[in-house]
Parts: C-alpha cells; structure tokens; sequence
C-alpha cells in the first residue's frame, strides 16, 4: 500500500485518504487504510522513523483541531517487512510515535480483517502484525463476519529500575518504578497520592501526570537495549490496590499519555507493564492474569505467559485481550490551503513522490 502519495483529486491542492475509526475501551483509533503509499525504509521501524523525521505533519494533521483531537490515535497500515508478518502498522499519537500500544493493536488487527485487508476467517483466526517494536502476535476471535474479541502478545517487557525517585513540583519526593512495556512507563501507586482512579479524579492525574514525566525524564534513559533510541519518557502508570480474583488479580488502573490527556482505556501496554513489575516481585506466576481496570470502568484482562530475555533483562511475556468497535467508516480531505493546518513537512513528504 503506497504512503506518499495521496490520491489526487481534479484540484491538485486537495488531497484524501481513508479512514475507519475504531475503538477499544474508550480509545479512539483511526485506521488508515487508503491514500497513503510507499515510505523510505524496510522495516517498520525504519518506516516510521523516515515518517518522524520528513512527514510529522501527518500525524499532526490527524490529531489536531479541527480535524481530530488529542485523546485519538492514528494507526498507518503499511507493507511489512518481516516474512512472518502479514501487514505492518506505525502507531501515531499525541506524544509521537510509541513503537507498540496494547489498544492500537486490537483496533488495527480488528480493522485489518473486518475491511478485509486480511480476509476474515470464522473462529479464531491468526494475524501476525509488524509494529516498529517488532511482531505482534493476534489471534482474533470471530463469529458471523464480526472480530469479537481479540488477543494481542508483543515483544517482552521488563522493569528497568525500581524505586527510583524524584522532586516532583507541588507533590514533593515521589517513588517510581521504570518499566519497558513497548515505551518506557513510570509506574507510581495511586493510592500513596491520594489517587482512587474514578472519573472525577482525570483532571487531577493528568496534571500529576505531566509534572511526574517531566521532573523523571532527566533520570531516565531514552535507549532501549536493542532497539536503540526511543525518545524521552513518555508515560506514568498509576496503579490501583490488587484485589485477587479467580486466576489473579483486578486492580484499577489509569495511564497519562500527553498533557491534559488520561487514556479512557486502562492501557495494554501499562497492563504488560505491571505484570513484568509484578513478577519482578514475586507477586505474579506464569498464567496467571491482571484485570485492569480504567477510569472509565473498561477493563483489558491481562495473561503472563512465561519469562524472556532482553539484553541483560529479565523480562516477560505476556498477552492482553480486549474488543474494538467500529465509530464510522470515512474519507478525509485537506486542502493544501487550509491555514488551519501546518502542512510544511506533510506537503514535503506528499510531494517526494514514490521511493524507487
């Protein structure tokens, strides 16, 4: 599927592409499907630096008044480059481009077989997606034409450092721990700040939020062990009190994402990221799982599958398993001339044609 190169309509200063909006547990995700065509680059990674690097106004375009908002996500259907892989996705947000998101994946893999990009199959179907982290594994659940519930496992995730701590302005000495689960998370105790994690409480977090990230990005690495450079530390990971349950444990759960932005969903990627914190604690065995729990009452069951290695880390592997939803099935246009829109790299990236 071409990426640089819109479809052109008879005014040349007009372009479109196609979207299906999905969501899963409150987040909304804009699958692009058509109008968009070749990225410099093999693999996904690569194709989605190029995109960082020479066309960030798309992803500006798409997440910015008056044409989206910043709660959304946009995901970029683009040909993958792993032969195991049967689609590749490059995951944009407001924060940038994180190189797996748990909510993003069940979107895409549910938009990919209910468009029919992947043709759907009836029962549980196998999809392996290249994200820039590396191969999501998805098996989909299907019944009468329709994804009903689907199971996503990235790679692994581990805890970095524990019990680190920071001045954080207005809230004084806070304990984190640094955790990689697709981006690296802080994860900070709810309770311990006065947090419950209900629906009143998001104005309140999403300010802790920023203040927490900002005041820990100085401490914390912006390099993964094997991919490399991944950016300054983009997300907090409030947890809520464990209430075991039949098989685990429950627990509310709420993730920052961007200032002014707490996620409607409780995260899949924070989901991993507890777990791996969790067995790194002896609080969390092999099969066992984690229900988390977002603001907004929907819930993501996490599994832990086993242990893994990253570098010198021991990790973990995990799936997460959640629904997506259909919103609406659209074409987009942007003017050229909109002045409501910086179209300086998007216009440069749209007029570099296809790569050879």
């Amino acid at each position: 599927m071409p990426v640089t190169e819109f479809r052109r309509h008879p005014n040349h200063r007009t372009r479109s592409i196609e979207l299906v909006d999905m969501q899963s547990g409150g987040d909304v995700s804009r699958i692009v499907t058509r109008g968009v065509g070749h990225l410099p680059g093999g693999s996904v990674l690569e194709q989605m630096r190029y995109l960082q690097q020479h066309g960030d106004g798309f992803r500006r375009w798409l997440l910015n008044e008056p044409y989206g908002d910043p709660y959304m996500s946009v995901d970029l259907i683009v040909p993958p480059d792993h032969p195991q892989a049967q689609a590749g996705y490059i995951i944009m947000e407001a924060m940038g481009y994180p190189l797996y998101s748990g909510s993003n994946t069940i979107c895409t893999a549910a938009a990919i077989l209910e468009n029919g990009v992947v043709p759907l199959e009836e029962g549980d179907q196998t999809l392996v997606l290249e994200s820039p982290a590396g191969l999501a594994w998805v098996t989909a659940h299907n019944r009468d034409g329709r994804v009903q519930s689907v199971t996503t496992r990235s790679e692994p995730a581990f805890v970095c450092e524990q019990n680190m701590k920071v001045n954080v302005p207005g809230w004084g000495g806070v304990r984190f721990d640094l955790v990689w689960s697709g981006a690296y998370f802080a994860l900070v105790d709810a309770e311990s700040l006065g947090f419950a994690l209900m629906p009143g409480e998001t104005g309140r977090m999403a300010e802790f939020g920023l203040a927490l990230v900002e005041a820990a990005r100085p401490l914390v690495t912006d390099q993964h062990p094997e991919l490399g450079g991944v950016g300054p530390l983009p997300f907090a990971h409030f947890m809520g009190p464990l209430e075991p349950v039949e098989g685990g444990f429950r627990s509310r759960s709420a993730t920052y994402v961007h200032p002014g932005v707490i996620c409607r969903s409780p995260t899949g990627t924070g989901t991993s990221a507890r777990m791996a914190l969790m067995y790194e604690n002896g609080q969390l065995r092999k099969g066992e799982t984690l229900e988390t729990v977002s603001p907004k009452g929907s819930a993501f069951l996490g599994r832990l599958l086993g242990e893994a290695a990253v570098s010198h880390y021991r990790a973990v592997n995990t799936d997460i398993t959640g629904r997506a939803w259909t919103l609406a099935r659209s074409e987009v246009l942007l003017d050229l001339d909109d002045p409501l829109v910086d179209v300086s790299d998007l216009e440069g990236v749209l007029d570099s044609g296809p790569a050879a």
